[in-house]
């Protein structure tokens, strides 16, 4: 089990909370049925829609126990409070790509708000790790699965 705080966005703890008592107050209620329905269809040891709604059951409360801990050690942060001088959570980074010459921006994100799409990317992911504390003008050389990412941050700053 993890120790540490997690930093998650308002916006990110409200979607895991929803997302969590969905789970609870509507999946899980809905599985309670068809455990129920399967049961009275007799003999349990060869009841295949009993042991599959079992086995949903289990990875349902699975993930509202990961979701519960994860709740747990979350730390809501308001990144307009912190400072731009080094890369933070919840900063947006506009770095050069030294390798493929050209700029981009991410945002450092905690879990919950993630979107690669929208360069969107964890603290905790190998990119993220790399830029966390990192000042304006400072080249990072990042260690990724498909290689080296090397970078130059040109600006620090809230959007």
């Amino acid at each position: 089990m993890a120790t540490g705080r997690i930093p998650i966005t308002r916006e990110g703890y409200d979607r895991k909370k929803a997302e969590l008592d969905r789970l609870k107050n509507v999946e899980m209620l809905e599985i309670a049925k068809r455990i129920a329905t399967a049961r009275d269809l007799g003999d349990l040891s060869e009841n295949a829609e009993y042991h599959a709604a079992r086995e949903d059951q289990g990875m349902l409360q699975a993930r509202i126990d990961s979701l519960t801990e994860e709740l747990a050690l979350a730390e809501i942060v308001d990144p307009s409070t912190l400072s731009t001088e080094s890369v933070v959570f919840g900063s947006c980074v506009k770095v050069k790509d030294l390798n493929e010459n050209k700029e981009l921006v991410f945002t450092l994100v905690g879990p919950g708000d993630e979107d690669p799409e929208k360069r969107k990317i964890l603290t905790t992911s190998p990119r993220g790790k790399g830029l966390l504390g990192r000042k304006r003008g400072e080249t990072v050389e990042i260690v990724v699965p498909k290689g080296t990412l090397k970078y130059k941050i040109i600006d620090i700053f809230f959007g």
